[in-house]
């Protein structure tokens, strides 16, 4: 993945990593080596403050705008140009029924050069997951699902409680304690347990988050074939794929559409991965 004019733009610059969640462990290595980068954390930065799993603190905009802000806030604590952001959302699949998934951002904002840059990945394999449990044995069971103590659980008094949050249990000793102490309560008929989706927390997330960052460099070193910025990624798509029996278009995508982040130049790219043409059970004229 070497090209020389891109190593140009960023060999040997400092780069700011927004977290205070340890994402530099899977997000630093891979800008060091493939960008030539020297990465560091700002000392005391909150990045809870634009928005906390833990619901506590509404995230401050969408995904972008969050991860945008986040980053910016450290570039300027760091006095800086250069440097990587990550936000992470949770819900249902896009396109499979029933299946939750994580979606990842990682974004890059150049600001010497005027780039802005981003990586996703998206993934089925997530424990999100919180019920109400009403004694111990449900309580242990809910966190041997989700992989405690290797992944974190967090205790709240019900699923919209804002206060009073256990989210610091390390290991079986704490989580008994915590669990009994919580189900001990005199009005209690049972709390809420979930898994803790932080990303110094949660090593499933960890992962997705570490592919967000090897797309963002897979992005980074993809040019525009006007200006020959980085940056030139597939920003939308185009559906339209034609029945194969009635020849009418559906809604699976056609075309994937390409954008520059420098120039906003736009070129359409044909996506092989439904074919040409499409199965009549998709086509809303044949199987309406």
């Amino acid at each position: 993945m070497q090209n020389q004019p891109i190593l140009k733009l960023f060999q040997g610059r400092k780069l700011v990593i927004a977290t205070m969640h340890g994402k530099e462990r899977v997000i630093a290595p891979l800008l060091k080596k493939h960008l030539g980068v020297q990465t560091i954390v700002p000392k005391g930065f909150d990045s809870d403050k634009f928005g906390t799993f833990t619901r506590e603190i509404k995230r401050i905009g969408n995904q972008v705008e969050t991860a945008r802000a986040k980053l910016l806030a450290a570039l300027k604590s760091e006095n800086a140009d250069l440097g990587v952001s990550s936000e992470g959302s949770f819900g249902a699949h896009p396109s499979i029924p029933f299946i939750q998934s994580n979606f990842e951002l990682v974004l890059l904002v150049d600001k010497k050069n005027g780039y802005e840059i981003q990586g996703h990945h998206r993934t089925s394999e997530t424990n999100m997951n919180g019920q109400y449990v009403a004694n111990f044995e449900e309580a242990l069971e809910f966190a041997k699902k989700i992989g405690f103590p290797e992944h974190g659980i967090i205790l709240r008094k019900s699923d919209n409680c804002n206060f009073e949050i256990n989210k610091n249990i390390q290991n079986k000793e704490q989580f008994i304690q915590a669990v009994s102490k919580e189900l001990s309560g005199a009005f209690s008929k049972g709390i809420f347990i979930e898994s803790d989706m932080r990303a110094h927390k949660n090593p499933t997330r960890m992962k997705a988050i570490e592919k967000a960052t090897e797309d963002l460099i897979k992005n980074i070193f993809t040019l525009c074939p006007k200006c020959q910025a980085p940056g030139f990624v597939a920003i939308d798509v185009e559906k339209g794929v034609k029945c194969s029996l009635c020849k009418m278009p559906t809604d699976l995508p056609l075309n994937e559409i390409y954008q520059c982040s420098l120039c906003g130049f736009k070129e359409k790219k044909l996506l092989v991965q439904y074919g040409t043409t499409a199965d009549p059970q998709y086509c809303g004229y044949c199987n309406p």
